[in-house]
């Protein structure tokens, strides 16, 4: 029987990038937390911990969830990044094109941003992204964890407004779900880092812009249509009483009668 992730065949596909060593677990609570506190030891960049069953996944607002054995793809990379911190907020939008084109490379999906860090097909959810600093006295770090739908059937989804590279008629294997988002990865990251704006590459993935939304805060929810991501990576939005620049919030994409 194949195994739902393939190490030696990742490897393989990920010789020439920045990612080693690479760390494949049959489960684990959460690969954010496993990746955060080694690189609290001093792990160094490039380290990737992946695995098959996330049984506490982590995400934006404390939100916890566990995924059903080798049905989802966690996993999480540990980078150092020179780039100033001011710039840091990109590294979710940067993990979202990274996973838009790896689904586009491993299954022939047309995978979308739904900004800031979801990845869609249609309107559904196929993966999410947690991305989170790690600092001590000695360094800085940034762990970048994305949990991808690959294997989950409709009776399994957490919500119905998910999905899965099986449900959409892909039969791409996990591994090379991983390995494509990780190469992507790859390339994204090291432009980003070298200080080149992806905002232009941001927009073109990125089926928020141009959409009426409801962006909803802590203090209540403000809508309008979404115009365009600053250099800062937070969303502008044309609202009734002039644009707003957004940093976070939950978006919700609004249909016409909403």
């Amino acid at each position: 029987m194949t195994p739902f992730l393939d190490r030696q065949a990742l490897l393989d596909d990920l010789v020439g990038t920045r990612w080693s060593p690479i760390d494949l677990v049959a489960a684990t609570g959460s690969t954010n937390a496993d990746v955060a506190a080694r690189a609290r030891a001093g792990a160094p960049d490039g380290l990737v911990e992946i695995t098959g069953w996330q049984q506490a996944g982590r995400g934006r607002f404390t939100r916890v969830w566990e995924t059903p054995p080798d049905t989802c793809v966690a996993m999480s990379a540990l980078v150092r990044p020179t780039a100033p911190l001011a710039a840091w907020g990109w590294l979710s939008l940067v993990v979202g094109m990274a996973v838009a084109d790896g689904l586009r490379a491993a299954s022939g999906l047309d995978a979308r941003l739904k900004w800031p860090n979801d990845v869609l097909i249609g309107e559904r959810k196929i993966c999410g992204i947690l991305s989170e600093a790690v600092m001590t006295d000695a360094d800085r770090a940034a762990v970048l964890g994305m949990g991808i739908n690959v294997a989950l059937a409709e009776e399994q989804l957490p919500v119905p407004t998910a999905t899965s590279v099986r449900i959409e008629g892909s039969d791409a294997s996990a591994t090379a779900v991983a390995g494509g988002v990780l190469k992507a990865l790859d390339h994204w990251y090291r432009r980003w880092d070298a200080g080149e704006s992806l905002t232009d590459a941001y927009l073109a993935r990125c089926s928020t812009i141009g959409r009426r939304v409801r962006v909803q805060l802590a203090e209540g929810a403000v809508e309008g249509e979404a115009v365009s991501v600053e250099a800062s990576g937070s969303l502008i939005v044309a609202t009734a009483s002039g644009r707003q620049a957004f940093s976070a919030g939950d978006v919700v994409h609004l249909r016409p009668g909403d």
